[in-house]
């Protein structure tokens, strides 16, 4: 059985951080969708209106009726708490 939410991984290149949450989900088969703010600081304007963060990596896991549980914490244990 496949994991059927959306995963929104915003991340930077050059982030050992984000590296490590796109391998911990692509090792299980998530699916996932990366939106890169590394050369776009409207981006992280939009984190910060969102979550009120500006730093990546964040994690949008969508719940219901396309409502999304974002994981700002850096560490695979939130993620991995969050996917269940």
């Amino acid at each position: 059985m496949g994991f059927n939410k959306n995963v929104v991984v915003w991340s930077k290149q050059g982030c050992h951080y984000c590296n490590e949450v796109k391998s911990y989900l692509n090792e299980r088969h998530i699916p996932f969708k990366t939106i890169d703010v590394t050369e776009n600081d409207g981006l992280r304007d939009v984190l910060e209106a969102k979550y009120g963060v500006r730093y990546v990596p964040v994690v949008e896991i969508e719940r219901q009726d396309n409502q999304y549980e974002a994981v700002v914490q850096v560490g695979i244990d939130f993620l991995k708490k969050a996917l269940v």
